[in-house]
């Protein structure tokens, strides 16, 4: 996530200067504002969840008038589908550049995702944790929309997890069955010591492998 960046595009300018076109120039501005506040968003929201964030708050950052959110966004809680819409397209290319990586072994995949993780919460000195996990907590509970959205999310991640440790156990990583226990200890992980501890593991069953 691009934060600590400028939250408009750095081409946005040169294409409005570029392009005389009136009609261009709005919906230019219009898209690149919709997303600056869905970035904006993004980084409240993770580092502070949905309900404590004002919308005033993300306005103000970005810079869009007060009365110019309802151009963009129905209501907060279309904003912070959007948020989520916006999370789960970034995290996917990270997941793709991760489990996509033919140059590592799956289990090595699966470690690098999981160093991964422990580095973008040190970066952001503990601040910040999962978006979708977060949200999950807060609001699963109490709106049936944002609980079905956000297992759809978690789902997908199982999935591309549950595909590397298939390709594990297919090139001999990993024996049948042990795939489902890593599938389980994934999916509890909520603080920077269970990271560790998964990375642990999978480098313990990859050297118990490694001497049978």
């Amino acid at each position: 996530m691009p934060v600590g960046e400028s939250y408009v595009s750095e081409n946005f300018t040169s294409d409005i200067a570029s392009n005389p076109n009136r009609s261009v120039h709005r919906a230019a501005a219009r898209t690149d504002t919709r997303s600056a506040l869905v970035w904006c968003g993004t980084e409240l929201l993770t580092e502070r969840g949905f309900q404590i964030t004002g919308i005033d708050e993300v306005l103000k950052r970005v810079g869009v008038p007060k009365g110019s959110f309802y151009h963009y966004f129905k209501s907060k809680d279309h904003f912070g589908h959007a948020v989520i819409d916006n999370y789960e397209a970034y995290y996917a290319k990270k997941m793709d550049r991760i489990f996509d990586d033919a140059a590592q072994s799956p289990l090595q995949r699966l470690v690098n995702f999981t160093v991964n993780a422990k580095n973008g919460m040190v970066k952001f000195d503990f601040k910040r944790g999962c978006l979708i996990g977060n949200l999950g907590q807060e609001l699963a509970a109490l709106d049936t929309q944002f609980r079905e959205r956000l297992e759809g999310v978690l789902v997908s991640w199982e999935k591309r997890v549950a595909e590397c440790l298939s390709e594990a156990i297919d090139v001999g990583e990993l024996a049948p069955g042990q795939g489902a226990q890593l599938i389980a200890a994934l999916g509890t992980l909520a603080k920077i010591s269970e990271v560790d501890e998964l990375a642990d593991r999978i480098t313990q069953l990859e050297n118990k492998r490694a001497n049978t």
